[in-house]
């Protein structure tokens, strides 16, 4: 089976490994740090890096396409280095794309996010090469399946979904 890796920031890395993790396609997920400057980063010393999610799919059954939809859905794009009552660099929107591929479809997507008027504002996503990511300590890992009423910023918004023309693949 042919798998892609997809590497994205969208706030508390929990709730976005916990939302994704079910859609058909996704093998395997994994939360950490990315997108910063800090080698072999951790929770009490990760510098600029971003909590991020890095998730291992089947193309054949997912397109890159349709997870950044759903990416787009379950967290606010539109919110600079915020998600619900985090703030700060750790919680900004990113998408570290691993090839130009993956860096066109990104950029459609944004364009059809803003386009369609049903976020509350425009995307301030960043779009940024994958650079190294470091894995987040056990204790982060499967976390809101471990703790079922943990914190969570995320949460599917039946709104922020883009009309089929645009999302034709």
């Amino acid at each position: 089976m042919k798998t892609e890796t997809a590497t994205l920031a969208g706030g508390c890395f929990w709730g976005m490994q916990d939302l994704i993790r079910k859609m058909d396609g996704v093998i395997s997920t994994r939360v950490g740090y990315t997108g910063g400057d800090v080698e072999n980063a951790t929770y009490k010393n990760h510098g600029t890096h971003a909590e991020g999610i890095e998730v291992v799919y089947n193309p054949e059954k997912l397109s890159y396409r349709r997870l950044l939809e759903f990416f787009f859905q379950i967290h606010d794009p539109t919110t600079e280095n915020r998600q619900g009552n985090d703030r700060g660099m750790s919680y900004r929107s990113a998408i570290y794309y691993a090839d130009e591929a993956q860096k066109a479809v990104a950029l459609d997507t944004i364009a059809d996010v803003n386009a369609s008027g049903l976020w509350p504002d425009r995307v301030v996503t960043e779009l940024e090469p994958v650079s190294a990511f470091w894995e987040a300590e056990p204790e982060h890992q499967d976390y809101l399946e471990r703790i079922p009423n943990g914190y969570t910023c995320h949460f599917i918004r039946p709104d922020w979904v883009l009309p089929k023309r645009a999302a034709a693949e």
